[in-house]
């Protein structure tokens, strides 16, 4: 099982919390005609967020995923560590994450989700946070 979280478009989510659930339900059934592995399809605001959280959580599959070969063992199982399985849609992003980079994960996803003008929201959390980027809870 993994640590889930996901940042969106929010322009194109519903700011009620119960709209924004069924809104959730609708994209994570994959029915996008595109394989969900590739950046171009999603927002200008999105694939930036995604270029810079690439940098610190790489990604596990795609074009961006990481060579491990110029990298020692100790290193090598730190970018494995932080790896991410992302699925990437037009209006939203999905990571999946190691248990063990949870709060260091949901820190940068955060943080990169103000930055760049996405929603962000704690799939795997208790509460389930579904923060817009000016900070609104919904």
């Amino acid at each position: 099982m993994s640590y889930d979280l996901m940042v969106f478009e929010k322009s194109k989510a519903p700011a009620v919390r119960k709209e924004f659930m069924v809104w959730y339900e609708k994209q994570t059934e994959w029915s996008e005609e595109h394989d969900y592995q590739t950046i171009s399809v999603a927002s200008p605001s999105l694939k930036n967020w995604f270029m810079e959280m690439i940098e610190k959580f790489p990604p596990m599959n795609g074009k961006y995923t990481p060579n491990l070969d110029p990298f020692d063992e100790s290193e090598a199982e730190d970018l494995e560590r932080h790896s991410v399985d992302y699925s990437i849609g037009r209006d939203m992003i999905y990571a999946a994450f190691s248990w063990s980079v949870a709060e260091e994960a949901y820190e940068q996803m955060r943080s990169l989700a103000q930055k760049h003008g996405v929603g962000f929201f704690d799939v795997s959390g208790e509460k389930s946070e579904i923060i817009l980027p000016d900070g609104t809870m919904i």
